[in-house]
C-alpha cells in the first residue's frame, strides 16, 4: 500500500481513482472531490475542509480525522466505510452509501445517513435533525442523539443502550426495536410498524399514534399524555400513563391511568383491554 503522509491537497481530485493508499497527518483545502472514484483507503488524523471528498468509493477506513463544515456531503455513494475516533461538523456528511460502521464518533451534522444501509453505530454521540431518514437495516448501541425527526421512514433495526432527545421520531419505520433506551420528545413513533419497545423510558406528549402492531414491554411513560391514538398495541408499563386516547385494539397495563378517553364512536372499544395495577 503506498503511504502519503504530511501533505497539504487542494483544488479538484487531486487523488482522484486512487487505489491501496494510506493517507496520514495530511490537510485537503479548498477544493472538491479530493479522493472519488477511489478503493482501497485508509486514513489517519487528516483534516478535511474540502467538498465531497469521498463520492464513489470502495472500502474506505478513516480514524481520528476531522471533518470541517466546509467538507459538507463528504461520503456520498460509498461502500464498506469505518469510520473510528474521528469529529465531525460537515453537514450531510453520509448518503446513499453501504456498509457503514461508525465507533467512539462525535458528529454535529445535519440531514445524515440518508437513504443508507447496513449501518451500524456504536459509542458515538450525534447532533442534528433529520438523522438516516430512509435508511435500512441499522444498529446503534450506547448511542446519544439530540436532534429532531430522526429515525422517519427507517425499516429493520435495532437500538441498545441509547439516549434519543428527538421530537417526531420514528415516524412511518418499519420492523425497529429498542432496548433499554430513554426516549425524549412529542410525538414518538406515530404510523410506524411493528415497533417494538423493551425496558425503555419514554417521555413527552401524544407518543405512538396510528402505530400499526405496537408492543411495549416493562416500559416507563412519563408526562405523556393522550397515547396510542388509532393504534394497535399491547403494552406493559411500569409507571402511570397520563392519558391514553382511542386505541384501535390490544392491551394495555400500566400501574395506572390518569385518564382514559374513549370518544370516537366509530371504533368498536371491546377489541381494548385496559388493565391498572391499583384497581
Amino acid at each position: 500500500m503506498e503511504l502519503i503522509e504530511n501533505m497539504i491537497f487542494e483544488g479538484e481530485r487531486p487523488l482522484y481513482k486512487s487505489i491501496k493508499v494510506e493517507i496520514k497527518n495530511s490537510e485537503f483545502l479548498a477544493g472538491e472531490s479530493a479522493i472519488k472514484e477511489s478503493k482501497k483507503i485508509k486514513i489517519e488524523n487528516c483534516n478535511f475542509h474540502s467538498k465531497y471528498p469521498f463520492w464513489h468509493n470502495k472500502e474506505i477506513e478513516i480514524q481520528e480525522s476531522f471533518f470541517s463544515e466546509d467538507a459538507r456531503a463528504s461520503i456520498w455513494y460509498t461502500n464498506d466505510v469505518i469510520m473510528n475516533k474521528c469529529k465531525v461538523e460537515a453537514p450531510k456528511i453520509f448518503r446513499d452509501a453501504k456498509n457503514i460502521k461508525i465507533t467512539d464518533t462525535i458528529m454535529d451534522t445535519e440531514e445524515t445517513l440518508w437513504d443508507c444501509s447496513n449501518v451500524e453505530i456504536v459509542n458515538s454521540v450525534f447532533k442534528g435533525n433529520y438523522l438516516l431518514l430512509h435508511a435500512a437495516d441499522i444498529s446503534l448501541s450506547n448511542f446519544t442523539l439530540d436532534g429532531n425527526y430522526s429515525f422517519q421512514h427507517v425499516t429493520n433495526g435495532v437500538i441498545r443502550n441509547s439516549v434519543i432527545n428527538s421530537k417526531d421520531a420514528f415516524w412511518n419505520t418499519e420492523n425497529i426495536t429498542v432496548y433499554d433506551s430513554v426516549l425524549n420528545g412529542e410525538y414518538l413513533g406515530w404510523y410506524s410498524k411493528n415497533l417494538t419497545l423493551i425496558n425503555c423510558k419514554i417521555i413527552g406528549t401524544q407518543p405512538l399514534c396510528y402505530a400499526e402492531n405496537l408492543t411495549l414491554e416493562n416500559c416507563e411513560m412519563i408526562d405523556t399524555d393522550l397515547c396510542f391514538e388509532y393504534a394497535t398495541v399491547n403494552a406493559s408499563i411500569t409507571t402511570t400513563v397520563d392519558s391514553i386516547k382511542n386505541p384501535i385494539s390490544g392491551i394495555i397495563k400500566a400501574k395506572s391511568f390518569g385518564e382514559v378517553i374513549f370518544d370516537d364512536n366509530d371504533l368498536d372499544f371491546s377489541k381494548v383491554t385496559i388493565v391498572s395495577e391499583e384497581v
